[in-house]
């Protein structure tokens, strides 16, 4: 499914909880699709070049980043605990991996590409948490 068909396909009647905008979710999607690329990308070139660790770090990110996206698409199955556990463990994994990225970023751009994708990635999914804390009723 396209971003666009999902964001055609979402409305606010479909979001797992009230307040949920389909803009920022389509947005944070977006940004795990660019981060899961640049990270696929990032552990192809690495994979010759000695780096086991950023290869790795990048291959796991990937990973993190498409169940993630996957994650989200499956509205109907959403717990919000789990959720935001699954949230913070993917901004977690992307900080790591942008870390390793970043001390070669002065020697490959691959991984200043990926750096930055992680970067933008975090970004989308603190605001999206943000936005669902926000949202959640108070117990």
């Amino acid at each position: 499914m396209t971003m666009d068909m999902m964001k055609g396909a979402m409305s606010s009647s479909d979001m797992p909880m009230k307040g949920m905008d389909p803009a920022m979710m389509q947005e944070c999607m977006e940004a795990l699709s660019a981060c899961m690329q640049a990270c696929i990308m990032c552990a192809d070139a690495d994979a010759g070049e000695g780096m086991a660790k950023c290869a790795g770090l990048c291959s796991n990110c990937a990973d993190v980043c498409d169940t993630m996206m996957r994650m989200m698409l499956r509205m109907n199955g959403w717990d919000m605990q789990v959720m935001m556990s699954m949230m913070q463990t993917t901004v977690m994994m992307c900080r790591a991996c942008s870390a390793e990225c970043m001390m070669h970023a002065d020697m490959s751009e691959h991984c200043r590409m990926c750096a930055m994708a992680c970067d933008q990635a975090v970004m989308a999914m603190e605001k999206m948490m943000g936005s669902m804390s926000e949202a959640m009723p108070m117990a």
